[in-house]
């Protein structure tokens, strides 16, 4: 059993608990079936909606801020962040029920679903200039190491993100198998935790002297050259879910007013952003994803079992 599974089974174990006791309970009688639009939110107040983010780099609540914004507006509820310590700790709190709306990217996704997280996909992140969900995993190289290809990585250390990253470990580890390297026992990996962590220590030289990261944090230090580019791949857009534990009006009002939009026109509604240009290269905006979009994560995740959070 991978660690991410052994982390994960105290979190299913506690959940099959309470649906024995719901079952000892017996079934409600027809007048105590709940209305349609019953539900619950994970704040336990329903005034309050909980955002959970995937905390990919130091400024990780400030990049959401703008959706943070645009769900009080098109909800009328209050958004609390919840901004877990890592991917997995988001995943926990998916499986547990601790959250109503979530960005994630897709491996951890994919990860929580198959860990038993009751949410449902309902957009896919635009970033940049993109028309179609998605963005770029770059791999990056310090500028003196003499690092020209990916077959290079080879025998060297290497800056992940996060076992259970689409951009900053599941892409890559394809990238890398596709040129010889295989990404577990033919490096060295270090996980930075960060896509912004990971891009630093490429460019400091000594914990790893290549690495990956997502474009939005790659970019500008490839125009600084703090780094070079070495290669990058365009990755499904990151999925907007929603717990199905919500009440049945508030899923509807996510899927009207969020499933597709814009940074317009979240701004036209009254999102208040300091620089729209550069708001966009973390959220450009949204197009309708359902979960078998995803399937494309699942099918590589068969070609890479070799990656713990695949197994």
């Amino acid at each position: 059993m991978n660690r991410i599974s052994q982390r994960l089974l105290g979190v299913g174990t506690a959940a099959l608990l309470l649906a024995g006791l719901a079952a000892c309970a017996g079934t409600p009688a027809a007048s105590e079936t709940p209305a349609a639009d019953e539900g619950t939110f994970a704040s336990g107040d329903d005034t309050t909606l909980v955002f959970g983010v995937v905390p990919d780099t130091e400024s990780t609540q400030n990049n959401w801020e703008p959706l943070g914004d645009y769900l009080e507006i098109i909800t009328g509820k209050k958004v609390q962040f919840f901004e877990a310590a890592d991917y997995t700790a988001l995943i926990e709190a998916s499986i547990a029920g601790k959250i109503d709306v979530a960005a994630f990217s897709g491996f951890t996704y994919y990860t929580a679903v198959k860990n038993g997280a009751e949410i449902t996909p309902f957009a896919g992140q635009l970033t940049g200039d993109l028309e179609e969900p998605g963005y770029y995993s770059v791999a990056i190289a310090n500028p003196n190491a003499g690092i020209k290809t990916l077959a290079d990585f080879a025998g060297k250390n290497i800056c992940f993100v996060s076992e259970t990253s689409t951009s900053g470990r599941l892409f890559p580890s394809k990238a890398l198998k596709e040129a010889g390297v295989d990404p577990t026992t033919g490096l060295t990996p270090v996980f930075a935790g960060k896509h912004d962590a990971s891009a630093e220590k490429v460019a400091a030289g000594t914990e790893c002297v290549a690495g990956f990261a997502e474009d939005a944090v790659a970019d500008p230090m490839i125009a600084s050259g703090k780094v070079v580019e070495i290669d990058r791949q365009l990755v499904p857009g990151a999925p907007i879910v929603y717990s199905n534990a919500l009440p049945q009006s508030i899923k509807d009002v996510l899927v009207d007013k969020l499933s597709q939009t814009t940074m317009a026109d979240m701004i036209a509604a009254g999102v208040v952003v300091a620089d729209e240009d550069a708001a966009k290269e973390w959220f450009a905006g949204t197009k309708p994803v359902d979960d078998s979009y995803y399937d494309q994560i699942r099918d590589l995740c068969k070609e890479l079992p070799e990656i713990e959070a695949c197994a």
